[in-house]
């Protein structure tokens, strides 16, 4: 692991000038990747459904790069992450699944298991036994190929016969939101909230904020779905304060959770909106060549230098937004730990 990270002194004075200080001693990554680099030529084409700047970041993140991760830029806390597999990664599912399920009694972590749709509620159902998981990471990519990626709906990828499964069991689904609108789509809100109605046992987290990664994404979404208790949201891969504000006035701290989306929290960047769209800045070449990818943007010069982690950036975004809604420091807690916690042994039970 020698090499894995960096650490300069820019990296250094973030922490400890804003970090340090905010963040509670323990804390829960709601959101976090693991998985082996396989030994045969991968395709990791998405078809379109997904953005491919990530794989950028790290071709694999074995448990023991994750767990070094934390130690290198987490210091002073101890760190629990609920893990899941990456299927970008070009393996099966099983074979992605099983190195999870490794990981989790290897080191006493808590798991998830990729779904794939087509699969019947008993087979799901005995994957997760088999596994010792607590629930389930759906992926829209693995939506059937016949539906177009702009028009893949949330019961496309989580079928409501999964969600029988995981409602009966009061397990736990990291959900991504599909569709160009993300968090703010007409219809991501409604078979949100129709999830709550029909399976209210089942323990949903809303990943990344509903990718509502720019404000132009939330429209109404936070006032539609704030009275859906069932949902928790995670604010992993997102730096954007003003969302983080609407969220937390909206459910409150209770609801929300910290995540990070490792391993690509490693990456060295800052983000921005322009014109509802966010732009990762990274330093010239760091990342190859990545001229064609429109969330991409390079820099040169003091300002490359002055880039820090996506991490440090993710979580100075949410302690300003925590500052302005006036959040205790208990509630700080909730958030990094706490709430994660509870759900967690709850799906265990």
């Amino acid at each position: 692991m020698a090499g894995l990270i960096e650490i300069k002194a820019v990296d250094r004075e973030f922490y400890e000038s804003r970090l340090r200080g905010f963040l509670p001693p323990r804390l829960i990554d709601a959101h976090a990747h693991v998985w082996l680099e396989p030994g045969e030529p991968r395709d990791v084409s998405t078809g379109g459904r997904l953005v491919t700047w990530p794989g950028r970041v790290a071709a694999a993140n074995p448990v023991e790069h994750l767990l070094e991760t934390y130690r290198l830029m987490l210091p002073g806390t101890a760190v629990t992450p609920l893990i899941f597999s990456n299927p970008a990664a070009g393996v099966d599912l099983d074979s992605l699944n099983d190195y999870a399920a490794r990981c989790s009694a290897s080191h006493a972590l808590p798991a998830l298991a990729l779904s794939r749709p087509e699969w019947t509620a008993g087979e799901l159902e005995e994957r997760i036994l088999r596994g010792g998981f607590l629930g389930i990471k759906p992926y829209l990519s693995l939506a059937p190929a016949s539906i177009p990626a702009d028009e893949i709906a949330i019961f496309d990828f989580l079928p409501p016969h999964h969600l029988e499964v995981i409602d009966r069991r009061g397990w736990i689904v990291m959900l991504h939101l599909p569709r160009p609108a993300r968090l703010r789509d007409p219809g991501n809100i409604e078979q949100l909230l129709e999830i709550g109605r029909r399976f209210p046992n089942a323990r949903v987290i809303v990943a990344h904020v509903g990718r509502a990664y720019c404000p132009q994404d939330v429209g109404d979404a936070f006032e539609r779905l704030a009275s859906a208790s069932h949902l928790c949201f995670d604010f992993s891969a997102n730096t954007n304060e003003r969302v983080f504000r609407r969220l937390l006035d909206a459910v409150g701290p209770k609801r929300v959770l910290f995540g990070t989306d490792m391993p690509i929290l490693r990456m060295r960047m800052r983000r921005i909106c322009e014109n509802g769209r966010y732009i990762n800045i990274v330093q010239r070449g760091l990342y190859g060549d990545v001229s064609g990818d429109p969330h991409m943007r390079e820099a040169d010069g003091p300002d490359a230098d002055r880039l820090t982690f996506f991490l440090y950036e993710e979580i100075d975004a949410f302690r300003r937004a925590a500052r302005a809604a006036g959040l205790s420091r208990d509630d700080i807690e909730d958030v990094f730990h706490d709430n994660a916690a509870r759900i967690i042994e709850a799906a265990r039970g």
